[in-house]
């Protein structure tokens, strides 16, 4: 898993309420067990036409998007069925971090263990940003875990996460392989038993 310590990236705003993990990314692409290529199907039925050609109305199709490492979605993100395969598609396209109101727990436990951050802001702050990338194209939001804080053009705010899963974010590490960084001790342990 990649480390996450900090972030300065674009943003890409997709202001929509209760996306499901079927609309990130349809049950047709779920028999893939490889990450590879997953990013191509993200948002696939918002994406593209029946023919598979990019929608140019999408804004990941949009020239703006490319490059961009964080989304900014509606409340409830990642609601619906468990699938890791979503942050897989997220990632895949290159997203590290998605900001909502809130996020579904198992969409929220599958993004951590999968290198993406999750960041929860109040309805308050989700408005302010919502508005800054409207009005000024290109705007650049940081991102920093160990401090929690994101910042932007006229302001910061802090944002949760557990300290396990920080840090695991911050070591770039999944649950075995922070596991494994113990491995020393472990052994040492059953010497003694």
């Amino acid at each position: 898993m990649a480390q996450f310590t900090s972030l300065t990236s674009r943003v890409v705003a997709l202001p929509v309420n209760d996306i499901d993990t079927d609309q990130i990314i349809p049950a047709r692409f779920l028999k893939a067990t490889d990450k590879m290529g997953m990013g191509d199907n993200l948002f696939a039925d918002w994406r593209y036409q029946g023919d598979g050609s990019p929608k140019p109305e999408f804004v990941l199709n949009q020239p703006q998007a490319a490059g961009c490492q964080i989304l900014l979605a509606g409340d409830n993100f990642g609601c619906g069925s468990s699938r890791e395969h979503a942050p897989w598609a997220l990632t895949g396209f290159g997203f590290r971090a998605v900001i909502s109101t809130s996020f579904a727990d198992i969409f929220r436990n599958n993004a951590l263990k999968n290198g993406l951050l999750p960041i929860i802001v109040d309805a308050p702050t989700h408005a302010t940003l919502l508005t800054l990338v409207r009005d000024k194209p290109g705007v650049e939001l940081t991102l920093d875990l160990a401090s929690q804080t994101l910042s932007f053009p006229g302001g910061s705010v802090t944002f949760p996460i557990d300290a396990f899963n920080k840090t695991c974010l911050l070591n770039g590490v999944d649950e075995l392989g922070y596991i494994l960084s113990f491995e020393k001790e472990i052994a040492a342990f059953e010497a003694r038993r």
